[in-house]
């Protein structure tokens, strides 16, 4: 009868994780095909290039089911990739930073003090980002650096840089961690330093999960809409430096979407920047798993 149970119980957990895989597929590509039904009128229907809504700066799409308008969202993509990109910038190299620090340097202080902080910043809302940023940073922008306003891609980049700092460490810390004590110890064993040890053992070692991490946080400062829309300027211009103002993806989606009349050329625009979005998240993703995919053959190869 026990055995018989747990026969049960086994079948029964094997099964609901299957399942839950399996949801998790499902729902992946039922949400691609959902943004590609929707997204696909720009062109399909309202019969715009592909060329234009990449390549032109003119954004006028008509709210009206004839069409007739302009779809160039060039703008709002180099927005976008100008912020992430300056973002993890500056995110990426304090993160790690920290995160060797909670691991290799400090591993107590780390553990009792410096992570609990660091996660504390995960649970704060995106708002508070983008409150603290239109009073503190853009002030300070605006006086360091002479300029007429201090919306610009500079605070947007500090303001994301921030809210991708926690993700990016806990995951990387993690990663370090998860590296086998035995490596160390041999390293240390043949005469290395604290150092060598962490640059030349433990950072190689721990390389796909800090890219994981840096996957996690570039996902995240894509997907952020309200911090990043308080702090850009929301002009609709491309930026001509790190202090110029502009205007990105996720804010025409977040600030356009709710009055955009539904099936119309602006609504169905806005749905084709929903799915952009999807596919350059499916792309890093890709690139990503390419390169950690690479660097353990290289591993493998060199044994």
């Amino acid at each position: 009868m026990k055995k018989k149970s747990l026969f049960w119980k086994e079948h029964f957990w094997h099964g609901l994780i299957t399942c839950c895989g399996l949801l998790v597929i499902v729902l992946t590509l039922a949400i691609g095909a959902f943004l590609v039904y929707k997204g696909s009128g720009t062109f399909t229907k309202y019969g715009h290039s592909i060329f234009e809504f990449f390549f032109s700066s003119k954004w006028a799409p008509a709210d009206n089911s004839t069409g007739g308008g302009a779809v160039g969202a060039a703008v709002y993509i180099v927005g976008s990739l100008f912020t992430c990109g300056l973002a993890l910038l500056i995110a990426a190299p304090f993160s790690i930073a920290a995160a060797i620090f909670m691991t290799e340097i400090s591993p107590k202080l780390g553990k009792s003090i410096f992570r609990p902080a660091v996660e504390l910043f995960v649970g704060i809302p995106s708002v508070i980002y983008g409150w603290v940023g239109l009073t503190t940073l853009v002030p300070a922008i605006k006086e360091i650096f002479d300029l007429n306003m201090g919306y610009s891609v500079l605070a947007a980049g500090i303001v994301l840089a921030v809210m991708i700092f926690p993700t990016i460490t806990t995951i990387a810390a993690d990663a370090l961690k998860s590296v086998p004590n035995d490596y160390r110890k041999a390293a240390y064993g043949l005469g290395a330093t604290r150092w060598q040890v962490i640059h030349q053992i433990v950072l190689p070692a721990a390389k796909p999960g800090i890219f994981t991490g840096i996957v996690m946080g570039l996902a995240r400062a894509f997907g952020e809409a309200l911090a990043v829309a308080m702090v850009i300027g929301k002009m609709r211009a491309f930026p001509k430096s790190i202090l110029s103002p502009t205007t990105n993806l996720t804010s025409a989606i977040a600030s356009d979407m709710g009055g955009a009349m539904e099936g119309g050329e602006y609504n169905t625009a806005l749905w084709t920047m929903a799915l952009l979005l999807f596919l350059i998240s499916l792309l890093f993703i890709f690139i990503i798993h390419r390169i950690v995919a690479k660097g353990g053959a290289e591993k493998d190869g060199s044994k």
